[in-house]
Order: C-alpha cells, then sequence, then structure tokens
C-alpha cells in the first residue's frame, strides 16, 4: 500500500520534473510532456494545472492537431516569480532581485568597511531588510540565497568557518528565515558559482569540472559525475589553503604558506607595495594618483592591458604559482574543465595563457587530452547567478548534491 507521504513527495518530484522539462523543451504541450517523461497524461495535467496556479508556467498558442484538437502549448514564465540573492565577500554585500532565468533586475553594492563577525551578519541583515522594504507583497518571492565564502554546511544552512570574516558556526539560514519570514538558501560562494556555470553558463554539457574563483582569497568548486563535491563538513575545495611552502607567512586560518597568501589580490598589492617601497617605477601609482591607498585590482588589470613592467612581471610570478597548483588539481580530479573566475581573472588573457602553458606542460600528459582551460561565463554578475542556482537546483531539481 503507497502512503500518503510517499504519493505527496512522487507529486513534487513530478512537479519538479515537469516544470524542468517545459523550461527546457517549451513551448510544448501536455501530452508531449508525458511522452517525453514516460508518465501518464494525468499526472502531467495535475501538475502543469499546479504550476500555472502558481505562475511558473503559462499557456502560450496550439500545437499541431493530430486529428483532434489542437492542443495548447505551456511555457516557462520567468518573470512571474522572483528571488532575492545575496553575496557576502570579504569587502562587500550585494543584495539583487533576479528573475527565475537569473536575470538581475535591482541590485545594491554595499562596502562592509572591514566589519567581522556579529557586526558583519548584524549588518547583512539590516541591508536585507531595507531592500525588502522596496516590496509591498511579497508573494512572488521565491526566497532568498546567500553565498559567502568559507565552510558552509549547505544542508543546514550554517557557516562552519571563515577566516577572514571571523565567523564560525553561524546559524545564517536560521536568523535570516526569522528576519524575513521568507525560504533561504545557503552555500559556499565558488561552489554556488559551479552551478551556475552548470545551469546557466558556457559548460552545461560538462560533468567535471573545477571554478577556481581568484581576487580577495582564492575559492573553488569542484564538481564530479555533475555533483558538488562537499565533504564531510562541506569544506571540499579549500583549494586556497593547502599549505605549499612551510616556512612561509601565517595565514587568517592559522596555517603557516597557504596557497592564497601567494594569488591572490591582497598578495599581489603587498608585491606592489613592496616595489614602490624599493623605489620602483610603474604606471600603477600613476593611475592611483601616487596613493596606494587607492590601488585596486582594476587599477592593476589597467596597468597589465599597458604592459606595464611591474604588473607584467607580479602576474608571470602568480600565473606560475597558480598554473602549479591547478596541475596538482588536475592530477587528483582529472576534470574536463577548469574555469578560472573572479575579479582577477575577469578580462586577464595573459593570466589565462600563462596558465595553461604552465598546466599543459606540467599535469600528466593523458590528463590534459581534451583538458580546457577557460574564463567564467559572467563577469561581476558570477556571485549572483550562482545564487540564483541554489534556489534553481531545488526549484527544478537538478541533481547536485553529494
Amino acid at each position: 500500500m503507497t502512503r500518503t507521504g510517499d504519493q505527496k513527495l512522487m507529486q513534487e518530484l513530478n512537479r519538479h520534473v515537469i516544470l524542468h522539462t517545459i523550461r527546457k523543451n517549451g513551448p510544448i504541450s501536455r501530452s508531449d510532456i508525458a511522452k517525453l517523461l514516460s508518465i501518464s497524461p494525468t499526472t502531467v495535467t495535475s501538475a502543469v494545472n499546479d504550476l500555472l496556479k502558481d505562475g511558473y508556467v503559462i499557456e502560450n498558442g496550439t500545437g499541431v492537431s493530430n486529428g483532434g484538437r489542437k492542443p495548447i502549448l505551456v511555457q516557462f514564465s520567468p518573470n512571474h516569480r522572483f528571488l532575492i540573492g545575496v553575496s557576502i565577500d570579504n569587502s562587500r554585500v550585494t543584495i539583487a532581485e533576479m528573475n527565475l532565468d537569473a536575470e538581475v533586475r535591482r541590485r545594491v553594492d554595499l562596502p562592509s568597511n572591514g566589519k567581522t563577525g556579529d557586526e558583519i551578519i548584524a549588518f547583512v541583515l539590516d541591508a536585507i531588510e531595507q531592500f525588502m522594504q522596496h516590496y509591498e507583497d511579497l508573494a512572488a518571492c521565491i526566497g532568498i540565497a546567500a553565498i559567502v565564502p568559507g565552510i558552509i554546511d549547505a544542508k543546514n544552512g550554517v557557516i562552519r568557518y571563515n577566516a577572514k570574516l571571523r565567523l564560525k558556526d553561524v546559524r545564517l539560514k536560521e536568523r535570516m528565515e526569522e528576519r524575513t519570514g521568507l525560504t533561504v538558501w545557503i552555500d559556499n560562494d565558488a561552489n554556488a558559482m559551479a552551478l551556475a556555470e552548470l545551469h546557466f553558463g558556457s559548460f552545461q554539457h560538462h560533468k567535471n569540472l573545477i571554478y577556481i574563483t581568484i581576487g580577495d582569497g582564492l575559492g573553488t568548486g569542484v564538481v564530479v559525475n555533475g555533483a558538488i563535491l562537499r565533504g564531510t563538513h562541506g569544506g571540499a575545495g579549500e583549494f586556497g589553503h593547502t599549505s605549499i611552502d612551510r616556512s612561509g607567512s601565517l595565514c587568517d586560518c592559522g596555517n603557516v604558506g597557504c596557497f592564497e597568501n601567494y594569488v591572490s589580490w591582497p598578495a599581489i598589492f603587498s608585491r606592489i607595495v613592496s616595489a614602490h617601497a624599493r623605489g620602483k617605477q610603474s604606471t600603477i601609482m600613476d593611475m592611483a594618483n601616487g596613493d596606494i591607498t587607492q590601488i585596486t585590482i582594476n587599477t592593476f588589470l589597467r596597468a597589465l592591458e599597458q604592459q606595464d613592467e611591474l604588473a607584467t612581471g607580479i602576474m608571470k610570478e602568480v600565473a606560475a604559482y597558480l598554473g602549479a597548483g591547478i596541475v596538482n588539481l588536475v592530477n587528483l580530479f582529472n576534470p574536463e574543465v577548469i574555469i578560472l573566475g573572479g575579479n582577477l581573472s575577469h578580462k586577464n588573457e595573459a593570466m589565462l595563457d600563462q596558465v595553461r602553458e604552465v598546466v599543459l606542460t606540467g599535469a600528466m600528459e593523458i590528463l590534459t587530452e581534451g583538458l580546457l582551460i577557460q574564463p567564467a561565463s559572467f563577469g561581476e554578475e558570477i556571485h549572483l547567478k550562482g545564487a540564483a542556482a541554489l534556489i534553481m537546483q531545488d526549484l527544478f531539481h537538478f541533481s547536485m548534491t553529494s
């Protein structure tokens, strides 16, 4: 005998799969959905009626008749519902309203001005509450998805550990749901960005990929056989905290010689400051009007475009380190694709070419056959695309948990 709970679960699964099918194949008739999924027309009709009622799909036109009435076609409706994406990093908080195609319709960027611990959490909660004051009614909002660097327990929505933001065992999902009354998803930023590439980006046909984000830190999302590799405590992919120099500098995580201390923006900035102190001339200082505190990643990237000697030299050194680290990832995971994202990678073809050269000559030859090393599909909006992907994986029944 089938239990009521089992029936409800099956209905919900059917609804997810049918919505995913409509999104990928619409406009499509109910009968074609039933044939495509090998399920009964009655099941499809019931699920589609629910989806129409909830605003996830709309009826749009008619199909070709096979002798009877022309079938009514249904298609995905990305603009009738929306979600709120939140990206928290070491220097700012971004909040955006997005439709169900992960297109940003409204956003705010807020510098966090060095806030850490309870102060940054309070800042995030206040910012979300203020963002939501724009809406008279949140009935059309599916929920909130927040991404954070560090070790995240995605199942329970807990920030287990983030060294730079001084966060440990923060039950962010619970606190956000209490504050907003909405359903909340939480995950590691690099994992979320890997999801975004799989479902919205240029790598939707790949099952084994590694997404590396390079900016204030170094994060990695690892996808194995179509599923995010999370590890026991949600800490798989902490590439930036693999130790490469036992005599190196102390890292925020408590270890010494961590990889991100050699390739992240703070490491590059430190090199620039050191070179300036030694009297090294560079257009970087000219761009910053002689003020070291005004030097940003964009300043450095502009200097690279102008083939500034200091910027070029630093980039070669960083690319050599990064390539050597990626060699290890290739030999460990044998991915189809390595994706380089983050502010430091955006429009940085010089770094990409140098990393490719190091990896293709350093990794095991058989593991580099057909290996792609590519820039991310999205620029600055990748964080928000990643946040949207967290909700989309549930809504469309993406099989992305492990």
